[in-house]
This record gives structure tokens, sequence and C-alpha cells, in this order.
């Protein structure tokens, strides 16, 4: 039965199912990884702001990959910069995986180093690949395979957060980051079969002074996005994690629960986005509209954790509401960068466009343990909010264009 209904796909579908599920192999892994580095770090007695660091080389490298990435890509093809970057995951956890007297902060930021040039690798590839893999002009079919990779990704993103606690508490550090390497390593293997040669290979050769985007579209939409997700990591990477485990008390496993529960209600309404904005269709207008209204809700959980209202209640179902608001947010803008990339080469621009969101983390993340140390999660907050008020200009000025 499933043979014949393989047959019976075309073979735009089949390479779809492909990416999609090195995209989801990579991203449980991923999640669990950062889960388990922040928890386990934390039981160490880290701080704040020295578990952030752990992440500083991972969003650094992620800037520079996805720029250089989308260059390589065009050049090499897409199939061979998405296993490149399977493998480089695969030596980044095994090398956490030795015994923790060895894991010194410098070692570890150079694994997440690797780490970081592995996601942006796999994920700068898999979203350029869908624009060569929808016909010209179908907008509405592109939004939604966007959507539903973006959305299904990040769903798992979140189970990889729960993963990780469930690891850490059955497996210890060093059983778990083996345990993931073997998944890796047999994703990796299976790509190397089944992702079809020359995917997304430019016509002719780019040179490397075209890396920058020199068009007004893409580079509002890139600042955007910059700020959009360092709105959201200001507060997310190191601050939740550990204002959970040490204002409330939980332990890794209800900590990885609702991270995990977060991640995945955010992938699901990611994946239905085009459902949410079905009578608008994806816009500029649709993204401001969605990014103002976002704007409004850490400012409000600020509020209301200053005023020491019900701080569970705030902060859980604050948190589920503005991970909604922001999936549309984000959704909308995965859909506008690839609709409005080059369709020849287009990894340069979805490179380019991704490196902007790689800057956007990296402030988010070295802000996150910096403010969440000295001023608390309100400040967290605060900041998410201006950042949100800075992505909403840069939408406006798109939203005048169409």
């Amino acid at each position: 039965m499933t043979q014949s209904l393989m047959a019976r796909l075309s073979p735009e579908i089949k390479q779809y199912l492909v990416i999609t599920g090195n995209y989801w192999s990579f991203t449980l892994t991923d999640g669990a990884l950062r889960m388990l580095v922040v928890l386990y770090f934390h039981q160490l007695g880290y701080s704040p702001l020295a578990i952030a660091s752990l992440f500083l080389f991972y969003e650094i490298f992620g800037v520079v990959t996805n720029l250089l990435g989308g260059w390589l890509g065009a050049r090499l093809g897409l199939n061979k910069t998405m296993n490149i970057g399977l493998f480089l995951q695969i030596v980044a956890v095994s090398m956490l995986a030795l015994d923790a007297q060895l894991l010194t902060i410098a070692y570890v930021m150079v694994a997440q180093a690797l780490s970081g040039i592995a996601k942006d690798l796999n994920k700068m590839s898999a979203k350029s690949a869908i624009k060569l893999l929808v016909p010209k002009d179908q907008d509405s079919t592109l939004y939604k395979w966007v959507a539903l990779l973006t959305g299904s990704k990040n769903a798992l993103k979140g189970v990889g957060f729960f993963l990780g606690g469930l690891l850490l508490t059955l497996l210890g550090f060093q059983g778990a980051l083996w345990f993931m390497a073997a998944m890796l390593t047999i994703t990796w293997l299976s790509s190397l079969l089944l992702l079809k040669q020359d995917l997304g290979k430019k016509k002719n050769k780019p040179k490397f002074n075209e890396l920058f985007s020199k068009s007004r579209q893409l580079n509002l939409l890139a600042a955007a996005r910059l700020f959009l997700f360092a709105s959201r990591d200001v507060w997310f990477v190191v601050a939740l994690p550990v204002f959970l485990a040490s204002t409330f008390g939980w332990d890794h496993w209800w900590v990885g629960g609702f991270m995990a529960s977060w991640v995945i209600a955010y992938g699901i309404v990611q994946a239905n986005a085009p459902k949410i904005t079905a009578k608008q269709g994806g816009n500029y207008q649709q993204a401001f509209k969605w990014v103002a209204l976002l704007s409004i809700i850490p400012a409000l959980l600020a509020l209301g954790l200053w005023l020491d209202w019900q701080p569970k209640i705030m902060i859980i179902g604050g948190l589920l509401i503005f991970g909604a608001v922001f999936a549309v947010n984000s959704s909308l803008h995965s859909f506008l960068i690839v609709k409005i990339a080059d369709s020849d080469g287009v990894s340069m621009d979805v490179g380019f466009y991704y490196m902007a969101n790689a800057m956007g983390r990296l402030l988010g993340t070295l802000l996150s343990g910096l403010v969440y140390q000295f001023y608390g999660l309100e400040a967290c907050l605060m900041i998410s909010s201006a950042m949100l008020i800075l992505a909403g200009g840069f939408t406006y000025g798109l939203s005048k264009r169409g």
C-alpha cells in the first residue's frame, strides 16, 4: 500500500517529503540539544549570563552561515548544503558527549558554533528548495507548503525541548547526546541516497560580491525579521527556562514540558496560518497588522508581573497567546521571503534574509542572559515589546508598497 502510494506521488512531492523529513529530524535533535545545555549547565550552577554565552558562537556563526550558505547553495546545490549541515550536527552533538569535567565554556562554545552552522545550512536549504518545487504563480500553494514545513518544524522543535528534558532525566547528559547522534546518522545516510542532485544550483555561478541584497523589499523585510526574532529570544532562550526553574521551582521535566508545549502549539498555529489569514491572504499589510497586535502582548505581561498579579497565570497564559500571534507573524514572513526571492539562485536571497533572522536571535540571546540576570523577566518583556515596535516600523514601510 505504502509503496504504491509513493509511486503515484510526483517527483516534486517526493523531494518535498525528503527535505521535510531531513528538516524534522534535525530540528528534533536541535531543540533537545538546546534544552539539554540550558538545563544541564543551570544544574551545574552556571549564571544566566554564562549560559547565554554558551550560545554566543551558535548565533554568530548562524549569521555568517546564512550569508555564505546561500552563496554555497547557489554554487554547489542545496542537496549538498543540507547534507553538510546534517553531518556537522552529528559532529557537534558527539563533541559534547564527553565527561562533564572536560566541558569548559570555550569548548562548549566551539561545539555550539558547529551546531549553529549546521542548523542554518539545513534551514536555508530546506526553505530555498520549496521555491523550486512549487510552480510559478501558485502563491497560495507556496504559502501552504512553506507554512506546513515551518510549522511542523517548530512543533517538532517543541517536542525536542520535551525530549531534551526527558533524555536528561532518563539517560543523563552523555547518554542523551549519544542517542541523538545515532538518530542524526540514520537521517544523514538516508539523505545522501534520496535527495536530488544539484537542487537549487544557479545556472551561472554567482560571484562573491553578489552576497548582499540590493532589493529594498528584501532589506526592509530582513530588518523586520531581525527585530521580530530578537523580541522572542530576549525572553525565551535563557530568561524563561531559568525563571521557571528558579522562581516557580519547576524541575527539568516541568520546564522542558512547558517549553515543549509552547513551541508545539506555536508550530501548529504556524502551519495553519494560511487558514487564519485566508480572507486577507499573505501580504505586507497583513504582516504589519499582526506585528502591531503582537507588540502589545509582552508589555501587558511585564505590567502584570510588575503588579504581581497571578504570575503563573500571566506567564503560562500570556506566553501561549504571544506564541499564537507570533506564529502567524513568522509564517507570513517565511512566505513573503520565499515569494519575492529570485528563482535562479533562490538560496542567496533566502540566505541573506535568514542572516538577519540569525542576527536577531544573537541579539535576543545575549540580552536574554544579560537583562534577566540584572533586571529580571519584566525588563526582558519590555525590551521585547520595544523590538516589536521597531519590527512594525520596517513592516509598515513594506505595507505602503503592497
